[in-house]
């Protein structure tokens, strides 16, 4: 797992600031102003697309993705014209005519293959990477031992200036969602990017229908601009400003004043933000789902009726309702509701709260031995969770359990990655397109992008994901398989679906949003 992961976990987790955005900004006085909004923000630091962890939204507006998935499901090509395949293992990319970059420059196919080698090329070490490998070829550029002997994927192929092929390395349905809005890496650079990253990330240039009105500063608001030739639909603002905030519960209060216009909603305000905000508190069904990961390793959690009974004794719709405001769901299935074809209620009795039935199959089962620790990122805002779960498996198992923060997300990481962990822990995923595919390689592919966060890997289990991935009816069915073997292992404990919350001042009229959670800030509507 990467900083990616801790971005889009902490943020969904705790619904804070990594994946939303927001600062300061004024209300216009003359109808011929430009009109603007400010949004709140993590600093970035690395805004390139191929390496940002918590520039989500500064990169979706300042670039294009080759398709945008609305929120009904409905995939809109954007920077291209169609994404065909006859059999899913090789993909024709026809773009656009007449997209530049803002520097003037035009976007082509050998643009596109040019940016995702340079990604892909594993020296530049480019933290999103891994959403290019499945192209053929990617292996090449990221050899087991020393360097690699190429610095271009076989699997890509520019056919003429508009036109370009990826070969992938296995059938594949859902390509054309992996290059829509979030898959950043996806996102095409200009050739003058390649030739200097360092200063790329100071200033970048996208093809989207922002650019940025001056150079990046850390910790400095990011200004972006309406691009005047952008080919796309218009945007609704003519300015965004992204605004670094260290603090979430900062931004939300300068919300309340007015002095902001969109920010996350942190967990500590999720029970108080209906009543502050009322219609003006936007929860957006998102791809993120939360499990309490079982270490095992440990033989304490080898008897799969313990971690049945683990599941069993906590009380997802309790913690829901105090914690988080109402707004999540209680996990029934092992991806999010949102992802199609998901098999909602596939979990059964386990994902059900049943105090007496859980102690009643962890008696059976031998009981449990010793003290039970769950392990989470400290300063995360997920005390009040884990310490809930703790009390609840205390109270109704008879464990002796606590919860124990790490002292930062780098400690917990390298200790669950290390398997040096031997109780309970935090697991999660918000996938970046909303796909069963998304989150299931995530989990349940060794190396899929989140080590260890469910340490159960099957061959019978890849297996069927390849199998599914092959399927061409794209509505997700497929999958079930898939989750049958894992439901009969049940290697970890579902919690929640969740959901990403905003607050926006009484300047904006609607929040829009898409599938991934995040708000579509170049469709924002503002009022009168």
């Amino acid at each position: 797992m990467n900083k990616r992961l801790f971005a889009v976990a902490a943020a969904a987790a705790v619904t804070a600031l990594a994946l939303s955005a927001c600062s300061g900004g004024t209300t216009p006085t003359d109808d011929d102003a430009p009109t603007e909004i400010s949004v709140a923000a993590t600093d970035p630091q690395l805004i390139i697309p191929g390496r940002q962890s918590v520039a989500y939204d500064v990169n979706m507006a300042v670039w294009a993705p080759l398709a945008f998935l609305e929120s009904d499901g409905t995939l809109e090509y954007v920077q291209a014209e169609s994404i065909e395949s006859d059999d899913a293992i090789t993909w024709t990319v026809t773009l656009r005519d007449g997209w530049t970059f803002h520097d003037g420059t035009p976007v082509t196919a050998q643009t596109y293959v040019d940016s995702w080698n340079a990604v892909a090329y594993g020296p530049n070490a480019f933290e999103n990477s891994g959403q290019l490998a499945n192209i053929v070829g990617y292996a090449d550029l990221n050899p087991a031992e020393g360097e690699p002997s190429t610095t271009e994927m076989s699997g890509l192929a520019v056919v003429d200036e508009q036109t370009f092929t990826v070969e992938l390395t296995g059938a594949d349905s859902q390509f054309p969602l992996q290059v829509t809005q979030a898959q950043t890496a996806m996102f095409p650079m200009p050739a003058s990017a390649l030739e200097d990253f360092d200063a790329y990330n100071t200033h970048p240039i996208g093809n989207g229908p922002f650019e940025f009105a001056e150079d990046y500063v850390e910790n400095e608001p990011i200004v972006l601009e309406a691009y005047e030739d952008y080919q796309g639909e218009e945007p609704t603002v003519d300015r965004i400003t992204f605004k670094p905030y260290t603090d979430s519960e900062t931004a939300y209060t300068d919300v309340l004043a007015g002095n902001l216009d969109v920010a996350g909603v942190p967990a500590s305000k999720l029970t108080q933000a209906g009543g502050d905000f009322g219609d003006r508190l936007y929860s957006f069904e998102a791809p993120g789902i939360s499990f309490l990961g079982l270490p095992l390793w440990n033989d304490a959690y080898s008897d799969i009726r313990v971690r049945q009974a683990i599941s069993m004794a906590i009380d997802r719709e309790a913690i829901i309702d105090v914690i988080y405001g109402g707004t999540y769901d209680p996990a029934t299935a092992w991806t999010p509701a949102i992802e199609p074809g998901t098999p909602t209620g596939i979990c059964g009795e386990y994902c059900e709260y049943d105090p007496d039935a859980a102690k009643a199959l962890l008696d059976e089962a031998g009981g449990f031995d010793g003290p039970l620790e769950i392990y989470y990122p400290g300063g995360s805002g997920l005390d009040p969770l884990y310490e809930a779960i703790a009390n609840q498996l205390r109270q109704n198992l008879g464990i002796e359990a606590t919860a124990k923060p790490s002292a930062d997300w780098a400690e917990f990481l390298q200790n669950r990655n290390d398997e040096n962990i031997d109780g309970p822990f935090f697991s999660r995923w918000g996938a970046l397109y909303p796909s069963q595919q998304a989150t299931l390689r995530v989990f349940f592919i060794e190396g899929g992008g989140c080590t260890n966060c469910i340490p159960w890997y099957s061959d019978d289990v890849a297996a069927a994901i390849a199998t599914a991935d092959a399927d061409l009816s794209t509505d997700g069915s497929a999958y079930a398989k898939v989750q049958e073997l894992i439901q009969a292992e049940f290697p970890a404990v579902p919690l929640f679906f969740e959901k990403y919350s905003y607050v926006t001042s009484e300047r904006v009229a609607d929040l829009v949003t898409s599938p991934v959670g995040n708000p579509t800030y170049r469709s924002i509507v503002l009022g009168d």
